[in-house]
């Protein structure tokens, strides 16, 4: 590294030092919204319904002015065919929550199948290079694997509990992570 470039990583650390109390609150708001989650799996799946689809709407219709905007630039159709679907996507999702749930859900399954498989391969491919840790990244496919196979096994009754339980997961995780963080960076500079 020349003298002249920042040390990027000891930046982090400072920021995450100086401001360790915000991201202790984050982590705390994170977990305790995940709990809610974990415990409202239908109503946390609704909400992240309309989250996405007030945010596809949103993007749409920012997408169409701007692409409107510039109706001379390179690929216009396709930019406002782009914005159209963003909008029609959000008008979906917020028109039918419920049917957005399920909708959502099922993606969900094909992205664990489909990650899943491609993580085991990924392991499998590195398991020279990642001696001693590629079992991990095959116990990542494995899990998405594992989780696919428990909604399907389930469905129908796992379509209206399965997105919210998972994103209430991930956000105890993600606020857990935030705290560890928070309280290991509080001590060091």
């Amino acid at each position: 590294m020349s003298l002249n470039q920042p040390d990027i990583g000891a930046a982090f650390r400072k920021s995450v030092h100086d401001h360790w109390k915000m991201f202790l609150i984050e982590g705390i708001i994170l977990v305790i919204l995940g709990l809610a989650a974990i415990a409202l799996p239908p109503i946390a799946g609704l909400a992240t319904t309309l989250v996405l689809g007030w945010l596809f709407l949103l993007v749409g219709v920012v997408s169409l002015i701007a692409t409107f905007n510039q109706r001379n630039a390179p690929g216009f159709w396709w930019a406002l065919l782009s914005a159209a679907i963003a909008v029609l996507a959000g008008g979906i999702l917020l028109g039918n929550p419920a049917q957005g749930v399920i909708t959502l859900t099922y993606v969900l399954i094909a992205f664990f199948l489909i990650d899943g498989v491609l993580i085991i391969a990924l392991a499998f491919a590195h398991r020279r290079e990642l001696s001693g840790r590629w079992e991990w990244m095959m116990l990542g496919g494995v899990m998405d694997l594992v989780l696919a196979a428990i909604i399907i096994a389930g469905l129908p009754g796992t379509l209206f509990w399965a997105l919210g339980l998972l994103v209430g997961i991930d956000l105890v995780f993600g606020g857990f992570t935030l705290i560890a963080m928070a309280m290991s960076s509080r001590q060091t500079t």
